[in-house]
Protein backbone atom coordinates (compact mmCIF):
# COMPACT_ATOMS: atom_id res chain seq x y z
CA UNK A 1 0.00 0.00 0.00
CA UNK A 2 2.91 2.30 0.69
CA UNK A 3 4.16 1.93 -2.93
CA UNK A 4 0.80 2.01 -4.46
CA UNK A 5 -0.03 5.19 -2.46
CA UNK A 6 2.91 7.04 -1.59
CA UNK A 7 2.50 9.21 -4.60
CA UNK A 8 -0.12 10.44 -3.50
CA UNK A 9 -0.32 10.76 0.25
CA UNK A 10 3.45 10.20 0.64
CA UNK A 11 2.36 6.66 1.95
CA UNK A 12 1.42 7.64 5.64
CA UNK A 13 -0.44 4.84 7.19
CA UNK A 14 1.05 5.39 10.29
CA UNK A 15 0.59 8.17 13.07
CA UNK A 16 4.18 7.85 14.03
CA UNK A 17 5.41 8.20 10.82
CA UNK A 18 3.17 11.15 10.19
CA UNK A 19 4.12 12.28 13.41
CA UNK A 20 7.82 12.15 12.56
CA UNK A 21 7.38 14.28 9.61
CA UNK A 22 5.51 17.30 11.31
CA UNK A 23 8.17 17.10 13.90
CA UNK A 24 10.79 17.81 10.82
CA UNK A 25 8.85 20.53 9.31
CA UNK A 26 8.14 18.13 6.26
CA UNK A 27 4.76 18.26 7.17
CA UNK A 28 2.61 21.29 7.57
CA UNK A 29 0.87 20.60 11.25
CA UNK A 30 -2.46 21.16 10.12
CA UNK A 31 -2.41 18.29 7.37
CA UNK A 32 -0.78 16.20 10.02
CA UNK A 33 -4.08 16.21 12.17
CA UNK A 34 -6.10 15.57 8.85
CA UNK A 35 -3.92 12.82 8.28
CA UNK A 36 -4.55 11.61 12.45
CA UNK A 37 -7.81 11.73 11.85
CA UNK A 38 -8.12 9.83 8.73
CA UNK A 39 -5.14 6.92 10.12
CA UNK A 40 -7.50 6.70 13.62
CA UNK A 41 -10.64 6.78 11.84
CA UNK A 42 -9.35 3.98 9.16
CA UNK A 43 -8.33 1.57 11.58
CA UNK A 44 -11.44 2.09 14.06
CA UNK A 45 -13.67 1.23 10.33
CA UNK A 46 -11.71 -1.68 9.65
CA UNK A 47 -11.68 -2.88 13.07
CA UNK A 48 -15.44 -2.39 12.72
CA UNK A 49 -15.70 -4.19 9.43
CA UNK A 50 -13.77 -7.35 10.98
CA UNK A 51 -16.43 -7.68 14.03
CA UNK A 52 -18.73 -7.74 11.41
CA UNK A 53 -17.40 -9.53 8.90
CA UNK A 54 -16.53 -12.82 11.10
CA UNK A 55 -18.55 -14.89 13.79
CA UNK A 56 -18.39 -13.35 17.44
CA UNK A 57 -16.45 -16.40 18.65
CA UNK A 58 -13.61 -15.85 15.99
CA UNK A 59 -13.32 -11.78 17.04
CA UNK A 60 -12.93 -12.59 20.95
CA UNK A 61 -10.66 -15.05 20.58
CA UNK A 62 -8.45 -13.23 18.82
CA UNK A 63 -9.49 -9.33 20.36
CA UNK A 64 -9.61 -8.55 16.84
CA UNK A 65 -5.76 -8.39 16.53
CA UNK A 66 -5.25 -5.96 19.60
CA UNK A 67 -1.80 -5.57 21.06
CA UNK A 68 -1.47 -7.71 23.71
CA UNK A 69 1.96 -7.65 25.94
CA UNK A 70 3.47 -11.54 26.84
CA UNK A 71 3.78 -12.09 30.48
CA UNK A 72 7.97 -12.40 30.43
CA UNK A 73 8.03 -9.11 29.46
CA UNK A 74 7.00 -6.09 31.46
CA UNK A 75 5.48 -2.96 30.89
CA UNK A 76 8.37 -1.07 30.58
CA UNK A 77 9.97 -3.34 28.60
CA UNK A 78 6.88 -3.34 26.44
CA UNK A 79 7.07 0.11 26.42
CA UNK A 80 11.01 0.52 24.94
CA UNK A 81 10.72 -2.47 22.69
CA UNK A 82 7.34 -0.57 21.05
CA UNK A 83 9.77 2.61 21.10
CA UNK A 84 12.80 0.45 19.28
CA UNK A 85 10.95 -1.49 16.66
CA UNK A 86 9.40 2.16 15.74
CA UNK A 87 12.88 4.10 15.59
CA UNK A 88 13.74 1.29 12.87
CA UNK A 89 10.70 1.69 10.78
CA UNK A 90 10.67 5.54 10.75
CA UNK A 91 14.43 5.99 10.24
CA UNK A 92 13.73 3.39 7.04
CA UNK A 93 10.99 5.86 5.55
CA UNK A 94 13.11 9.01 6.16
CA UNK A 95 16.53 6.92 4.88
CA UNK A 96 14.42 5.75 2.12
CA UNK A 97 11.68 8.14 1.20
CA UNK A 98 12.29 12.01 2.67
CA UNK A 99 15.81 11.47 1.85
CA UNK A 100 16.06 13.00 -1.58
CA UNK A 101 19.94 11.42 -2.21
CA UNK A 102 18.18 8.03 -0.79
CA UNK A 103 19.17 5.15 -2.99
CA UNK A 104 16.15 3.28 -3.36
CA UNK A 105 13.29 6.14 -3.57
CA UNK A 106 11.84 3.77 -6.11
CA UNK A 107 11.86 0.85 -4.08
CA UNK A 108 10.89 2.58 -0.73
CA UNK A 109 7.73 0.73 0.30
CA UNK A 110 10.04 -2.57 0.12
CA UNK A 111 12.47 -1.50 2.18
CA UNK A 112 9.86 -0.22 4.36
CA UNK A 113 7.70 -3.68 3.85
CA UNK A 114 10.98 -5.59 5.39
CA UNK A 115 11.53 -3.80 8.18
CA UNK A 116 7.69 -3.94 9.50
CA UNK A 117 8.71 -7.86 8.75
CA UNK A 118 11.66 -8.06 11.14
CA UNK A 119 10.18 -6.13 13.69
CA UNK A 120 7.01 -8.23 13.49
CA UNK A 121 9.68 -11.41 13.42
CA UNK A 122 11.40 -9.51 16.53
CA UNK A 123 8.90 -8.32 18.59
CA UNK A 124 5.62 -9.79 17.38
CA UNK A 125 5.70 -12.75 20.17
CA UNK A 126 6.43 -9.79 23.02
CA UNK A 127 4.30 -7.08 22.36
CA UNK A 128 2.53 -7.99 19.12
CA UNK A 129 4.87 -4.97 17.38
CA UNK A 130 2.18 -2.86 16.31
CA UNK A 131 4.60 0.31 15.50
CA UNK A 132 1.39 1.99 15.17
CA UNK A 133 -1.02 3.90 17.15
CA UNK A 134 -3.93 3.35 14.33
CA UNK A 135 -3.37 0.23 13.99
CA UNK A 136 -3.47 -0.49 18.23
CA UNK A 137 -6.42 1.90 18.33
CA UNK A 138 -8.75 0.23 16.03
CA UNK A 139 -9.07 -3.34 17.76
CA UNK A 140 -8.84 -1.90 21.14
CA UNK A 141 -11.27 0.28 21.05
CA UNK A 142 -13.63 -2.30 19.13
CA UNK A 143 -12.79 -5.06 21.90
CA UNK A 144 -12.58 -2.68 24.46
CA UNK A 145 -9.13 -4.42 25.23
CA UNK A 146 -7.21 -1.83 27.00
CA UNK A 147 -4.72 -3.50 29.03
CA UNK A 148 -1.30 -2.05 29.38
CA UNK A 149 -2.66 0.33 25.76
CA UNK A 150 -0.33 3.07 26.83
CA UNK A 151 2.71 1.21 25.65
CA UNK A 152 1.22 1.14 21.63
CA UNK A 153 0.90 4.73 21.76
CA UNK A 154 3.45 6.18 23.76
CA UNK A 155 6.54 3.67 22.02
CA UNK A 156 5.51 4.30 18.44
CA UNK A 157 5.04 7.94 19.51
CA UNK A 158 8.43 8.44 21.17
CA UNK A 159 10.30 6.01 18.61
CA UNK A 160 8.95 7.63 15.64
CA UNK A 161 9.83 11.29 17.05
CA UNK A 162 13.41 9.99 18.07
CA UNK A 163 13.95 8.24 14.72
CA UNK A 164 12.67 11.58 12.12
CA UNK A 165 14.60 13.59 14.22
CA UNK A 166 17.95 12.00 14.27
CA UNK A 167 17.63 11.42 10.93
CA UNK A 168 16.90 14.97 10.34
CA UNK A 169 19.25 16.49 11.77
CA UNK A 170 22.06 14.07 11.02
CA UNK A 171 21.77 13.24 7.21
CA UNK A 172 18.94 16.20 5.97
CA UNK A 173 19.84 19.00 7.96
CA UNK A 174 22.65 21.27 6.59
CA UNK A 175 24.35 22.28 9.83
CA UNK A 176 25.24 18.51 10.86
CA UNK A 177 25.07 16.81 7.45
CA UNK A 178 28.10 15.00 6.72
CA UNK A 179 30.39 15.89 3.63
CA UNK A 180 30.58 13.51 1.49
CA UNK A 181 34.27 11.83 1.26
CA UNK A 182 36.83 13.28 -1.19
CA UNK A 183 35.48 16.84 -1.57
CA UNK A 184 37.89 19.12 -0.97
CA UNK A 185 36.73 20.51 1.91
CA UNK A 186 35.89 17.59 3.88
CA UNK A 187 40.10 16.69 4.03
CA UNK A 188 39.75 13.25 2.70
CA UNK A 189 41.10 12.48 -0.18
CA UNK A 190 39.54 9.47 -2.12
CA UNK A 191 38.33 9.31 -5.62
CA UNK A 192 34.66 9.69 -5.81
CA UNK A 193 32.12 7.85 -7.89
CA UNK A 194 33.07 8.46 -11.48
CA UNK A 195 36.23 9.66 -10.79
CA UNK A 196 39.37 7.47 -12.67
CA UNK A 197 41.23 5.10 -10.33
CA UNK A 198 44.10 5.01 -12.59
Amino acid sequence: MVTALGHISGGHFNPAVTLGFVLTRRMNPVLGACYWVAQFSGAVAAALLLKWIYPDNVTDAAKLGAPVLNDQISASGGFVLEAILTFFLVWVVFATAADPRGAFTAIAGFAIGLTIAADILIGGPLTGAAMNPGRALGPMLVQNQWADGWIWFLGPFLGGALAALAYEMLYLSPVLRPRPPGTPDSGVDEPRIGDSTL
